[in-house]
């Protein structure tokens, strides 16, 4: 029987042999964002599944498995708390943090990071995790410069493993209208509220309520993860 423990769900070191169809999404992920590693974990309460993709060597996988680091690591700790972004440089560099990433040390792995908590509207749960060996100038740069794609992705990335379960699939079908879906077309674009509002020759207030009703319809917090949502169920095309 699956232990549903949260702490669990967010497991990245669940990375079943058998299951691994998205790695080449998280490869092009790190080349793309210029990145050590990308991680994503997931758990489907509708099929009881955990899932987990990831770029680490198999090496370190599977230390952190047998070890049970994901039980401390206190990357994951804040991450199930909140619902924006965690930046591990912002983390307390307490017992757990020096003992899992004196292990990662050892693997390679740098505590230089970032971890992107995804809820969606069924109970499902996910994170997307990414490592950098940039210097902690650097990092900030890149960090301010890809948070938004990556917050999409991460979105993205979760609802594509989801949906991959026919009945999480066949749930999570929202009815968007015309211009709710024409809307999120443009945002997905890069127009900005303003912009959209020019072009369609609304107000930017009507814009905001298009868009908060998407949200809402898609589950989404933000507007960014309903692009991402929106994205992945094949409602929108990538801007």
């Amino acid at each position: 029987m699956v232990n549903t423990d949260l702490m669990d769900h967010f497991d990245l070191s669940f990375v079943p042999e058998r299951e691994d169809p998205f790695k080449d999404l998280l490869l092009k992920m790190r080349e793309k964002f210029g990145l050590d590693h990308v991680a994503y974990a997931g758990f489907n309460p509708m099929s009881g599944t955990l899932h987990g993709h990831v770029t680490y060597d198999e090496d370190w996988t599977q230390h952190y498995a047998q070890q049970g680091l994901y039980r401390i690591d206190p990357t994951l700790n804040e991450a199930r708390r909140s619902v924006a972004p965690v930046d591990w440089s912002r983390l307390e560099h307490n017992e757990n943090f020096r003992a899992v990433f004196r292990d990662a040390h050892d693997f390679g792995i740098t505590d230089t990071g970032l971890t992107i908590p995804v809820r969606g509207p069924f109970g499902d749960i996910g994170g997307l995790s990414v490592t950098s060996d940039l210097k902690p100038v650097e990092w900030r740069k890149l960090r301010q410069h890809v948070i938004s794609d990556l917050q999409q992705v991460a979105a993205n990335v979760h609802d594509l493993v989801m949906q991959s379960h026919p009945l999480m699939r066949a749930l999570s079908a929202p009815q968007l209208s015309t211009r709710e879906v024409e809307i999120l077309q443009w945002t997905a674009a890069g127009k900005s509220q303003q912009d959209i509002g020019d072009i369609l020759s609304i107000s930017h207030r009507t814009v905001e309520v298009h868009l908060r009703s998407s949200r809402q319809k898609l589950q989404a917090l933000t507007t960014t993860q309903a692009v991402g949502r929106a994205i992945a169920l094949g409602i929108v095309y990538p801007g």
